[in-house]
Formats: structure tokens, C-alpha cells, sequence
């Protein structure tokens, strides 16, 4: 991209849209767009087409999504699916009608099957049966996947589709019952620590394994990839190391300063067992996540003693 193009990114005021805002900055690209979601629905195609042809964005970053963790995809199952699938289709047709150069539609780990050997390589996907608890939204990012393709192989359109492992970090959403693991257990840490609370009582058994990626490596790895990727298989993006989540807990407990006991509830669901990403195509054309556990999980606290006013929002266009 030249520093002068025109680049639209959606769900800019998400965690990662945010992320990528950040980062493009930081390099020197200013001709940035974006609307909030009271400005513009993504979820009307009307809207969207008006908003392609007045602004004709040159490069288009698709970080718009609904998202949230166990209970959130459970209770909302038809939210997750519509939305995702109307945002990624009225955006990637648009893309494609006002003639946008390329096109970085960002997925999730999750389409991969619950089952999938690990690490999970790029080409498992599709090879066996997703996890119940969020496949409505596992299977809008797979669609989002294959229309990216489809257009590119009918119109020869250039839309690329990111795998992400598990995110967190500045502009994470910490509600108890919309978040991801990592932003919960920040919150119900610090929670437990302020009330005097003897212990703190997280899902499930413990033992999944999570890999977690900081958000602003996630953007600099979506800067690097639309500049330098243009292959029509999907990329995963990650660290290649995890760890359970009791070992998660543990980390976080002791960042945030918690001194009491964590206890674990079996009756509640533990979801995919084990969800680690093969990044070795990432790796072999030259990128590489910099940021720590531990430190990232440092700088998302400090955000969220910074901002816990807005903890209850849910990550949107």
C-alpha cells in the first residue's frame, strides 16, 4: 500500500480494528476511513454500497464482527450467524462493485474442527465437525472464507482470509458474560482482589489448552500480510505456543495481584479441549509475534484499569 492510499477499516472501534487504526498510523498511513455503527449498518447492503461508492476505499480491512465467548455464542446462536454473515457479504460484494484492490477479511481459530490435530495447519479446515457451543459463529467465518475465495477465482478480485488464535488486549471487552476467556479472568481477578474474596471461580476443568495472541501483533501481522500476501489459501496468525487454562489463571492471578484460591467448575463446559494454530506459513515468509504473554497480559490490565467504565460492550462494527 502507498501511504496515500484510501483505507477503509471496519469495526475500527473493535479490539482489533482498533489494533490495526493503531498500527496503520504508526506507519505513516493517514488516509484512513471509517464510520461507527450509528453512521453506517453493515448489516444493510443499501448502506454499504452507498458508502463504497462515496468513498471508493483502495484497501479495506474487514475486522467487523460480533463475537464473544462460551455463554454469549450459546445464548445468542442466530445473532452470531446472521450478523457476521451480513457484514462479511455486504462489505466483500462491495469490495468487489467499487473495484477495492484488496480485501483482508479477518476469521477466527475456531472454524477449525473441535477435534483437529495439532497444531492446526491451514488445510484442516473442513475435515471433521466444529464445537457446538460456537459453531453459528464458526461456520459465518467459514462462509466469509469461501466467499472471499469465490470471488477472487470468478472475478479475480484479491481478498485474502486471516486466521487469528485466541486475542486480547487495549479495547478487549471484559463483561462477565460476553468475553473471551483471558478479558473474564482479568476482571474477575481484579474483582476478587478489591472485594477481599478468598478464591475466584472460573468453567470448566482447567485443562484446555489456549494459545493467546496480543492484538497489536495481530495488526502488525495484518499490515505485513496485505502488502506481502496474496495467496488465495487462508493464513493462521499466532504464537505456536499455548498453555491450560488452570497454567492461564495462575498468570493471571498473579499480574493482577490476587492472593486467594481458584477454584474449578466441571458441571460448566470446557469447549474445544485443545486449540493451538500451525503459524509455519506465517513464520517462513518472515513474521514473527513479539509480544509476550505475560507482558501483554501486563498492558491489558493497565488498559482495563484505565477504561473499566466501558467493560460492558461488546466487540461491533
Amino acid at each position: 500500500m502507498e501511504k496515500n492510499s484510501k483505507i477503509y477499516i471496519a469495526g475500527h472501534r473493535g479490539l482489533v480494528g482498533s489494533a490495526i487504526v493503531r498500527r496503520l498510523r504508526r506507519s505513516g498511513y493517514e488516509n484512513l476511513v471509517f464510520r461507527t455503527s450509528q453512521e453506517l449498518d453493515l448489516e444493510r447492503q443499501d448502506q454499504v454500497e452507498a458508502f463504497f461508492d462515496q468513498e471508493r476505499p483502495e484497501y479495506v480491512f474487514l475486522a467487523a464482527a460480533k463475537v464473544g465467548g462460551i455463554w454469549a455464542n450459546s445464548t445468542f446462536p442466530a445473532e452470531f450467524i446472521y450478523n457476521n454473515l451480513m457484514i462479511e457479504t455486504n462489505i466483500a460484494h462491495a469490495s468487489y462493485l467499487f473495484k477495492a484492490k484488496k480485501l483482508l477479511f479477518l476469521g477466527s481459530s475456531c472454524i477449525y474442527p473441535k477435534h483437529c490435530p495439532q497444531p492446526m495447519k491451514e488445510e484442516y479446515l473442513l475435515s471433521g465437525h466444529l464445537e457446538p457451543t460456537n459453531e453459528p459463529y464458526a461456520v459465518a467465518k467459514i462462509a466469509g472464507i469461501k466467499l472471499c475465495q469465490a470471488y477472487n477465482r470468478q472475478y479475480g478480485t484479491c481478498f485474502i482470509s486471516v486466521m487469528p488464535t485466541n486475542l486480547y488486549g487495549p479495547g478487549d471487552n471484559f463483561d462477565l458474560k460476553t468475553s473471551h476467556v483471558l478479558p473474564a479472568l482479568i476482571r474477575k481477578f481484579h474483582e476478587a482482589k478489591v472485594n477481599g474474596d478468598r478464591f475466584v471461580e472460573i468453567w470448566g476443568t482447567g485443562s484446555p489448552r489456549r494459545e493467546f495472541l496480543y492484538v497489536d501483533d495481530l495488526a502488525d501481522a495484518c499490515l505485513f500480510l496485505i502488502n506481502y500476501y496474496e495467496e488465495d489459501n487462508i493464513i493462521n496468525v499466532g504464537v505456536g505456543r499455548d498453555q491450560t487454562i488452570r497454567e492461564l489463571a495462575e498468570l493471571v492471578g498473579e499480574i493482577v495481584g490476587f492472593e486467594g484460591d481458584i477454584k474449578f467448575d466441571p458441571t460448566q463446559p470446557d469447549g474445544t479441549p485443545l486449540k493451538l494454530l500451525d503459524v509455519s506459513r506465517l513464520t517462513d515468509l518472515g513474521w514473527q509475534a513479539r509480544t509476550s504473554l505475560e507482558e501483554g497480559i501486563k498492558r491489558a490490565y493497565q488498559w482495563y484499569l484505565e477504561h473499566q467504565s466501558s467493560d460492558s460492550k461488546l466487540e461491533s462494527a
